[in-house]
């Protein structure tokens, strides 16, 4: 129960990681000292997708969940709701390159707005 307690938390850590890569550069728009954060974290999730590494959330996570006893995601709300965000059917290295292409062209697309908004006086 505990290990899978913990792999729960690896997961919705996971979960909120990649919405950091993927949507962090709001929350730098609202708090600047994010900003280095969210960019090494984006480049981290770049770097994932466009190698085809595996992140070590994922090991982490499919560790205790064998020291749990399970074998995969089957069970549990977690597991139900969320895993397929996290890790889709079919994700092979042509959707990974398309997934790091789509972090970089959110992320360009909002720090040129928060750039633009910054320049013409803006909130930011």
């Amino acid at each position: 129960m505990g290990y899978r307690l913990l792999a729960d938390a690896v997961l919705l850590l996971h979960l909120g990681f990649i919405l950091f890569v993927v949507f962090g550069a709001l929350a730098a728009m609202r708090r600047r000292a994010l900003l280095p954060w969210h960019l090494g974290a984006a480049a981290w999730g770049f770097g994932i997708e466009a190698t085809g590494a595996t992140c070590p959330l994922t090991w982490a996570e499919n560790h205790l969940r064998l020291l749990a006893g399970q074998a995969g995601y089957g069970g549990g709300f977690i597991e139900h709701y969320l895993v397929a965000a996290i890790y889709p059917p079919g994700l092979d290295r042509g959707m990974q390159t398309v997934l790091a292409l789509g972090v970089v062209a959110v992320n360009a697309a909002l720090y040129g707005w928060l750039l633009r908004q910054r320049k013409h006086g803006g909130a930011g």
